[in-house]
């Protein structure tokens, strides 16, 4: 696979001049970039694959609600309707896209819509629910939209620096792109990640000359849905772990590492379980012997499968900042709203 890669070296060339083609463009004003009368933080990455936007957008959601009116705008990945859509209780993950339904399904008294417009879709926001401020997903690359503040993710075990373009590597455009940001948040970082590591990576990305965050993703101790059980509980289960995200290995690990037994049948990211393939899955789950069996999922899939598998349980997630810095996360989000 990688000298594969390595043979569409001249295509990545290609396409990172077409990038920056693209973004100087934008940056002379010659493309149109609009701007709101209100905060639109965007939450993106320079590459594919998961680096923790949905936990990130809930981290801000979780911070903002109680002080502001807010919305989360979202392109609606793999859904198979067109144009804007406001999420109600009716909608399906078919519909508006798994992360949209599980934001609208989690959290009260936010908004929730979708639309590849991002532009038309602020604007419908704005005019139809009056939100104080927009949070949009993956939209770092959406350069018609001038956001307010710009959150860029980079994995830990993936910086963006060591990356290279399409198709060779996994980055949408080049790192200079980091520019655009105002803060850099690491993502998935161990559990004990030393300061002395932690500078060694500010020093990669102190070209950029932005503040640096590190972060973590957390499993809640409970798992949620049809079992409400403690991760100790779980021991005494055999599990079928179902999982369709980009990177189901920390996961994985975790349960390792917690000493479940399971199996696990993997998907493909934001995958649309066919009726095939959830009988394959009830199949596999019957061939199970132990009276203590369950269906265990993530987050993100459970809104795709809670209504097509029975006694299904998902973990839920979060994103926890190494070193108490949170609060300094947090005082830049805020002042930058209250301006």
């Amino acid at each position: 696979m990688k000298f594969v890669r390595f043979l569409l070296f001249p295509f990545a060339v290609l396409y990172d001049l077409i990038t920056k083609i693209r973004n100087l463009l934008f940056d002379f004003g010659i493309f149109k970039s609009t701007s709101f009368s209100i905060p639109v933080i965007i939450v993106g990455n320079l590459s594919v694959g998961g680096t923790g936007k949905t936990p990130q957008i809930e981290y801000l959601i979780r911070l903002l609600k109680d002080a502001s009116k807010v919305a989360v705008l979202s392109r609606g990945y793999k859904r198979e309707t067109t144009g804007f859509l406001l999420l109600n209780k009716n909608v399906t993950a078919e519909e508006v896209g798994d992360e949209p339904l599980q934001y609208f399904k989690k959290f009260k008294n936010i908004d929730v819509a979708v639309d590849a417009n991002r532009v038309s879709g602020i604007n419908r926001l704005i005019k139809e629910k009056k939100p104080e401020v927009i949070l949009l997903d993956d939209a770092f690359q959406h350069r018609k939209v001038k956001g307010s503040f710009y959150i860029l993710l980079t994995k830990y075990n993936d910086l963006f620096v060591n990356d290279f373009l399409l198709p060779t590597g996994n980055l949408r455009e080049s790192s200079a792109g980091a520019k655009r940001s105002d803060v850099i948040v690491v993502t998935k970082c161990p559990e004990k990640l030393g300061l002395i590591e932690q500078e060694k990576i500010k020093k990669q990305l102190a070209t950029y000359k932005k503040d640096v965050f590190f972060t973590k993703i957390s499993y809640k101790n409970t798992t949620k849905g049809s079992f409400k059980i403690s991760i100790d509980e779980l021991k005494e289960y055999e599990v079928l772990l179902i999982t369709g995200i980009a990177n189901p290995k920390p996961l994985i690990n975790f349960l390792s590492e917690k000493e479940i037994n399971f199996k696990d049948l993997q998907f493909s990211d934001h995958h649309n379980f066919s009726l095939t393939e959830i009988k394959q899955i009830e199949y596999k789950f019957a061939e199970f012997t132990s009276p203590k069996k369950m269906i265990l999922t993530t987050e993100k899939d459970y809104v795709r499968l809670e209504k097509k598998l029975k006694e299904l349980s998902y973990l839920e997630i979060e994103t926890v900042f190494l070193n108490s810095e949170s609060e300094g996360f947090n005082t830049i989000i805020k002042d930058h709203i209250k301006k």
